[in-house]
C-alpha cells in the first residue's frame, strides 16, 4: 500500500513544524542558568544539560565567532540597540533561521517546494525590514520628545543644577527611548568621556539634526559661557517651528504614502485570496516558465514603482 505524495508532504511538513518549533522553544525561550558568583559553580537547582541545549549553546558561539571574524558583530549589535531589542546578535540570527524553516514548512503543506522556497527567503528579508521600521520608529520618538526634553533640561539649569545633574533628571524623568539615551550619556560622562563626544554620539546614534544644533549649543557654551538656559529655550522654539512643518508636510503626503501601500500590498493580497478560494486557478502561473517570467517581471516592476514612489512622497527640508 502506497502512500499518496501529497499526503507524505503533509506529514513531513508538520513533522518539521513541530521539530523547528522545539528547537526555537529551547535555544532562546529556555534561558540559560546564571552561575553562581560566589563559588563559580552551578546552583543546586540547575537541571542536567542535554544535547539539544548543548547544540543550542555550540550554534550561537560559531555564529558569535563568525560575526567577530567579519568583522559584522559591532554593526549588528548596534543596530540592535538602536532599535531597542535586548538580544544578542546571535540570538537574532538563530531566531531568524528557526522563522525561515517555520515558514517553509507552512509553504510545503501548503503548496510545494517553490512556495516553500519563497518563504523561507522572505523571512530574513521581513526580519531586515521590520529591524529598520523598529530603528527608525525610536529614532522618531526621540525626536518627537526633544521638545520636553529641552524644556526639563532648561528648567534644570534654572533652579541652579549643573548641566549634569540637568541631563541626569532629564534621564530619570524623561519616556523612552530619551530615558535611555540620557542614561548611556551620564554613564560614559561617569567614565571619563567627554560630555560633547557623548552627546555627538547620540546624535549620531538617533539620526538626529535637531539633537546636534543641542550639542553644539552645549559646546559653544562650555566655551564661551553664558546663559544656557535661555540658549536652549531659543533652540526648542526652533525645533517646534520646524516639527510643525514637518507635521503639515507628513499630513500632505499621507494620501500618496497610502496609495503607495495598497498598490503594493494588493498583487499579494489578491493572489492570497486566490490561492484559499481556488488553489488550482493559480497552478498555470507557478507551474509554467511563462509564468515564471511573469512573476519576474512583476517584481521588477514593483520595485521600480516602489523606488518611483518613496521618492515622490519623500519630503527634505
Amino acid at each position: 500500500m502506497t502512500t499518496d505524495p501529497p499526503v507524505t508532504q503533509l506529514i513531513l511538513g508538520i513533522a518539521a513544524c513541530f521539530a523547528a518549533l522545539a528547537a526555537a522553544i529551547f535555544l532562546v525561550l529556555i534561558p540559560r542558568r546564571p552561575k553562581n558568583a560566589l563559588n563559580r559553580s552551578r546552583t543546586s537547582a540547575a537541571p542536567a544539560s542535554t544535547q539539544l541545549t548543548q547544540l543550542a549553546s555550540l550554534t550561537t558561539r560559531m555564529i558569535d565567532r563568525l560575526l567577530k571574524r567579519r568583522n559584522l558583530m559591532a554593526g549588528m549589535a548596534g543596530r540592535l540597540e538602536d532599535a531597542g531589542l535586548k538580544i544578542r546578535p546571535a540570538d537574532f540570527i538563530v531566531l531568524t533561521g528557526v522563522g525561515a524553516l517555520l515558514a517553509a514548512c507552512v509553504g510545503l503543506i501548503l503548496s510545494g517546494s517553490l512556495i516553500a522556497m519563497i518563504f523561507a527567503v522572505a523571512v530574513p528579508l521581513i526580519a531586515k525590514v521590520t529591524l529598520g521600521f523598529l530603528i527608525s520608529r525610536r529614532r522618531k520618538q526621540f525626536a518627537d520628545q526633544l521638545d520636553d526634553t529641552l524644556q526639563l533640561l532648561a528648567g534644570g539649569l534654572r533652579a541652579g543644577h549643573s548641566l549634569l545633574r540637568a541631563i541626569d533628571a532629564v534621564s530619570a524623568d524623561s519616556e523612552e527611548p530619551t530615558a535611555e539615551e540620557f542614561t548611556r550619556i551620564i554613564n560614559e560622562t561617569r567614565l571619563g568621556r567627554d560630555l560633547g563626544e557623548a552627546l555627538d554620539d547620540a546624535s549620531l546614534r538617533m539620526q538626529s539634526e535637531d539633537f546636534s544644533w543641542v550639542a553644539q549649543a552645549i559646546a559653544i557654551h562650555r566655551e564661551v559661557g553664558g546663559n544656557l538656559a535661555t540658549v536652549l529655550d531659543q533652540v526648542g522654539q526652533t525645533i517646534r517651528e520646524r516639527n510643525q512643518i514637518r507635521r503639515q508636510v507628513v499630513a500632505l503626503a499621507a494620501e500618496g504614502k497610502l496609495s503607495a501601500l495598497i498598490l503594493m500590498g494588493l498583487p499579494f493580497v489578491l493572489g492570497g485570496v486566490l490561492l484559499l478560494i481556488s488553489p488550482g486557478y493559480m497552478d498555470p502561473l507557478l507551474q509554467h516558465p511563462i509564468g515564471f517570467i511573469l512573476m519576474g517581471a512583476s517584481v521588477i516592476l514593483l520595485i521600480v514603482g516602489a523606488i518611483w514612489l518613496k521618492k515622490v512622497i519623500s519630503i527634505k527640508f
